[in-house]
């Protein structure tokens, strides 16, 4: 393809949930200067589970993973198209959010110090339909049985921040008193409403910090009413365990996406699938009191809480120094798509 071809823009498209303007690569923000041998993995992961529009340039990307920058950025240039993401309304500014994979300590039998289930999902659940909330669960023993824990957490709050995320790293004591590093991703829901413990707790009054540190603190403080604070959020999160079959999502350095594939720290996000579908790589600009970066990302996961036309969850990392940056990002971003030339737009 030409160099006049590349500047060439196509005409803007309209998605379900967004709208596409075509620009150049000139009007992202910081393109000349990304460290595009960091995103080449994310875009390498992406090819093991390639949506369609992008499965011819595959081969051509992997032969990239030891080129210089330069060439790489020649390379998006020529074959991808950039297209700024607006609201319905033309609103080119959103949410950036962040998350991360928390890395906890579990047990698979109830012990003295293990006492809070996470649970598989139960026989019966269906997509869209409500089960049973928090407070149900709790109170009534019949409805309990009808749950499997998959292994008992040592904090009531680890299972709540396990819960926002979706997945999560567990060193779990076996019952024969062997340790097993075991990684759990997202099953299901109860489809009841979420409701945040920090935010309930400010709005009754009961503290002046709705962090997660703030939510321990209080519980620490307030141990007889455990469960009153739980069952201010009626959802119950259900996990899976990664099977040795998954072997490559269970040795990679980020979990797996809703894509398939397992997220690269810094490079991979969630998105609203109306909006911008999962498989697509994205250019984001914000400057925030967080987060400040402009950079090369992949669309690969998804989440309840991910909604509108310019909003996404940026993936930091698992552990504890991946939790105090999340923590920290709730800040206005912009976003552009950036889509294979010569394929229809979706």
């Amino acid at each position: 393809m030409s160099a006049t071809a590349a500047r060439m823009h196509p005409p803007s498209a309209q998605r379900p949930a967004s709208r596409w303007v075509s620009v150049g690569f000139g009007d992202l923000p910081g393109f000349f200067d990304d460290a595009l041998h960091e995103a080449w993995a994310a875009l390498a992961s992406n090819c093991t589970k390639p949506p369609a529009a992008w499965q011819a340039l595959c081969p051509e990307l992997r032969r990239l993973s030891w080129a210089a920058d330069d060439e790489r950025r020649m390379w998006l240039m020529t074959n991808l198209q950039p297209y700024r993401v607006e609201s319905a309304s033309g609103s080119a500014t959103g949410q950036l959010t962040a998350y991360f994979e928390p890395v906890l300590d579990g047990a698979r039998v109830a012990d003295a110090q293990h006492q809070t289930p996470i649970y598989a999902p139960p026989a019966g659940l269906r997509r869209g339909r409500a089960w049973h909330s928090r407070a149900e669960i709790d109170a009534n023993e019949a409805i309990a049985q009808q749950l499997k824990p998959l292994f008992y957490l040592a904090d009531p709050i680890d299972a709540q921040v396990l819960a926002v995320q979706g997945s999560g790293r567990v060193a779990i004591r076996e019952a024969d008193g062997s340790l097993r590093d075991v990684r759990v991703v997202f099953a299901g829901s109860n489809e009841q409403p979420f409701r945040s413990l920090g935010r309930w707790l400010l709005d009754q009054r009961l503290a002046r910090d709705g962090s997660w540190d703030g939510v321990r603190a209080w519980l620490a403080a307030n141990p007889q009413r455990q469960s009153e604070l739980m069952a201010a959020n009626p959802r119950v999160v259900f996990f899976k365990e990664l099977a040795a079959s998954d072997n490559t999502l269970l040795q990679a350095n980020g979990p797996a996406g809703a894509q398939g594939v397992p997220l690269t720290a810094g490079r991979s996000v969630a998105v609203d699938r109306k909006s911008v579908p999962l498989g697509t790589a994205l250019w984001i600009s914000t400057d925030g009191p967080g987060l400040q970066t402009q950079r090369l990302v992949v669309a690969q996961d998804v989440g309840q809480a991910i909604v509108g036309a310019v909003r996404a969850d940026y993936f930091v990392g698992s552990g504890e120094a991946a939790h105090d940056v999340a923590a920290r990002v709730k800040q206005p971003f912009r976003k552009w798509v950036l889509w294979p030339r010569g394929i229809a737009l979706p």
